[in-house]
């Protein structure tokens, strides 16, 4: 019944001052600082968001998404600063040690990291630090004005590039075989289910490649009686199924994993590559 009446507020609202409701759409909504959005924001925010999703509008979703982290990227990152030292190192890094004993055990050689959804770089340069056979290493994000500042904290490590780019694109443009792709704790969660899947298989058409995919899922998302994607949680960002996404591109998985974050959503530790001729699967919880 709140939400009945939160939403019938928010459309009124939209009614009267359309001009707002667009800008806040434009400029994006996906996360919210309570310090800086006003309440006739946040009714507005809860109505166009559910308007598109009661639509199954997911395209405009996704791009109500890539407005945030395009124009309010830089704002999250500075806001969530330590992420990598609180979250990252005790979380992830162990996808990484696994990633390692997958290189030292393999002929086949890897030349270039791409990082989608770098944010500010820290683990980007980490990587760089772990993995010293690996020439060069990518960052990709949509905020212009992280990727610049990132290019200024790492200047002196000449093995970190930065660039401000849509990942699709990039890929699309600059990628090719014997390249590593990694997201990090919620990258992939803003693509839509026929996006992801599309870049899934573009990856998998330049060669060998391997992905390292972190990435959240919502609680209530049942991956079994649901193979499909969902909306999820405050963002409404997607819960996707990683498993039958990657098969469905050509990719072979030599680890899944999942561990428990918060009441809404899980991560899901996800490792692909798609030259292996047997898979190797670890599950953890």
């Amino acid at each position: 019944m709140k939400g009945k009446l939160i939403c019938l507020i928010g459309d009124l609202l939209i009614l009267l001052m359309p001009k707002k409701a667009k800008k806040l759409a434009k400029t994006g909504m996906t996360i919210t600082d309570r310090n800086k959005i006003t309440l006739i924001e946040l009714f507005m925010r809860k109505s166009l968001l559910k308007k598109v999703e009661d639509k199954s509008d997911y395209n405009t979703l996704s791009e109500f998404h890539k407005a945030y982290w395009k124009n309010k990227g830089d704002d999250f990152f500075t806001a969530t600063d330590d992420s990598f030292e609180k979250n990252f190192l005790p979380e992830c890094s162990f996808m990484f040690d696994l990633l390692k004993n997958k290189l030292s055990i393999e002929e086949e050689d890897f030349n270039t990291l791409v990082e989608i959804g770098t944010g500010n770089g820290k683990v980007l340069n980490y990587l760089s630090k772990q993995f010293p056979q690996i020439d060069r290493f990518v960052g990709i994000d949509l905020s212009e004005n992280q990727i610049i500042s990132n290019q200024k904290t790492y200047s002196k490590n000449q093995r970190l590039e930065f660039v401000a780019y849509d990942a699709f694109d990039w890929v699309n443009t600059y990628a090719n075989k014997n390249m590593i792709f990694v997201t990090s704790r919620g990258v992939l969660e803003y693509f839509t289910q026929s996006k992801l899947l599309d870049f899934l298989q573009q990856i998998n058409r330049l060669g060998n490649t391997i992905f390292v995919a972190i990435e959240p899922n919502g609680v209530n998302h049942d991956l079994n009686a649901n193979t499909g994607s969902e909306p999820y949680g405050y963002e409404r960002s997607f819960s996707h199924n990683y498993k039958v996404l990657f098969k469905k591109a050509g990719f072979t998985l030599w680890h899944s994993s999942i561990k428990d974050s918060t009441l809404d959503h899980y991560f899901s530790y996800m490792g692909a590559d798609n030259y292996s001729k047997k898979a190797v699967m670890v599950a953890l919880r």
